[in-house]
């Protein structure tokens, strides 16, 4: 399940690239446009920042804006980023999970392996400019 703030992020970096006139965009314009508090905004576009999608500057002028042309984001990465546990569907396949001592013989493995592989394949295959 993608949570809030993995939702939030992907409006976040819709707005930011709808909105780009080059200069920084202000965390309270984009948080009025969305409907979003600016407190936990300012959470996310921590985390955008930290993660080099977004850069940002303090004081007057100061904002958020992309540090990349929308077309050059995946979905995917955004929601790596921001999601706070792993998208994987079953805890065995998530990264660093220990060894399941059933998986040799699990019959239900390949299955969600394979799901799993189609969500990543389609989240990486979506890029940020196909949702403009």
């Amino acid at each position: 399940m993608i949570s809030t703030k993995g939702r939030y992020a992907l409006r976040v970096m819709i707005d930011l690239a709808e909105n780009d006139d080059g200069k920084f965009i202000p965390l309270k314009e984009v948080a009025d446009r969305q409907g979003i508090s600016k407190k936990y905004l300012e959470i996310i576009v921590k985390d955008l920042v930290k993660g080099k999608l977004v850069s940002g500057a303090s004081g007057k002028g100061g904002g958020y804006k992309l540090c990349r042309k929308p077309e050059d984001y995946t979905v995917g990465e955004i929601l790596d980023l921001t999601e706070s546990s792993s998208m994987t569907t079953v805890a065995c396949l998530a990264e660093n999970a220990e060894k399941c001592p059933r998986a040799a013989a699990c019959q239900t493995l390949p299955m969600w392996a394979e799901f799993d592989q189609m969500v990543h394949d389609f989240f990486y295959g979506k890029k940020l400019s196909d949702l403009l």
